[in-house]
C-alpha cells in the first residue's frame, strides 16, 4: 500500500486525474473501476478538462461503477448512471455501450448481480480500480462485516451511511434501502486500486484503513491485501495518521 499525501484538495484530485490519464494513455483499451460521490466529482471534471484540452482519449475504454441504488431506474436523477452520464461519460468520447453500471431496477436483482460479476470478468478484469471511502470505512457500498470473500450482490445501507447520503434524496425517508455493489472480492481482483480520501471527516477512517488491523469491521482495510494499492489524501485526511510517506505530483 502506497500512501501519498498531497497539501491541499486539488492538488490530491489532480493526482488521481493523471494516474488515470496515465493508464489510459499506456492501455487506450483500460477497462476502468469507477466510483461515485462528492470526493469524484473534481475527478471527472479534471478528467473532461484533460479530453478537451490534451486530447485524452476514451473511445476504447470500458468502464464498470462500483455500485447502484435498488429501485432506482437509469434516468432517475439520483440514480448513479445518470450522475456518470452527466458528470462523465456524455463529456468524453467514451461509447456509452462500454459502460456499466448494475441496473438497480432489474426485475432478478440476483441475476442482474451474477450476470454484473461475469460482466466484468469476461472483460478481462478491471486494470484500474478508482475509490472512495466511507466514514464506516466502506468501500463501494461494502458495509462493516461484508466478507472479504464477497462478490457483486445486494446489500442493505446502514444508518450512517443512509445519513450520510440523505440530504441528495430530499431527506432520509426517501433514500433507498439497499444498493447493488461489487464486492470486496471483485474489487481486490483489479490490477491497480487507487482510493482517494480528503477532508478531515475523512481522518480517523483513513488512519483505521492504512495503520490499523486488517478487518471485516472496516471493509477498506482489505486494501492492506492488494498489492497495487495507491492512497492518495489531502494534508486534513491524512492528519490522523501517526505514519507517514510524502511525496509530491510527479
Amino acid at each position: 500500500m502506497e500512501v501519498i499525501i498531497q497539501p491541499n484538495t486539488d492538488a490530491a484530485v489532480e493526482l488521481v486525474s493523471q494516474l488515470i490519464a496515465r493508464e489510459v494513455r499506456a492501455n487506450p483499451r483500460a477497462i476502468l473501476g469507477l466510483a461515485t460521490g462528492r470526493t469524484m466529482e473534481s475527478v471527472y471534471g479534471r478528467l473532461v478538462q484533460l479530453h478537451r484540452t490534451e486530447g485524452l482519449d476514451f473511445s476504447r475504454c470500458c468502464s464498470f461503477n462500483l455500485d447502484e441504488y435498488v429501485g432506482l431506474r437509469a434516468d432517475d436523477k439520483h440514480s448513479y448512471r445518470h450522475y456518470m452520464n452527466r458528470l462523465f461519460f456524455n463529456q468524453v468520447n467514451i461509447d456509452l455501450r462500454n459502460t456499466h453500471l448494475p441496473d438497480g431496477a432489474a426485475a432478478d436483482l440476483e441475476t442482474e448481480c451474477q450476470l454484473y460479476e461475469r460482466r466484468i470478468q469476461e472483460s478481462g478484469g478491471i486494470d484500474l480500480q478508482l475509490l472512495g471511502i466511507g466514514q464506516t470505512g466502506h468501500i463501494g457500498f461494502n458495509e462493516p462485516l461484508s466478507p472479504w470473500n464477497s462478490r457483486t450482490r445486494v446489500v442493505t445501507l446502514v444508518a450512517e451511511t443512509i445519513r450520510q447520503n440523505a440530504s441528495l434524496f430530499g431527506g432520509a425517508d426517501k433514500m433507498p434501502r439497499h444498493a447493488i455493489t461489487m464486492g470486496v472480492a471483485t474489487i481486490l481482483e483489479s490490477k491497480k486500486c487507487v482510493l482517494l480520501a480528503t477532508g478531515t471527516a475523512k481522518a480517523r477512517i483513513v488512519a483505521q484503513t492504512i495503520e490499523g488491523t486488517a478487518t471485516t469491521s472496516i471493509p477498506a482495510t482489505a486494501l492492506q491485501l492488494h498489492p497495487h494499492c495507491t492512497i492518495v489524501l489531502d494534508e486534513a485526511a491524512a492528519g490522523e495518521l501517526s505514519r507517514t510517506r510524502r511525496r509530491s505530483q510527479d
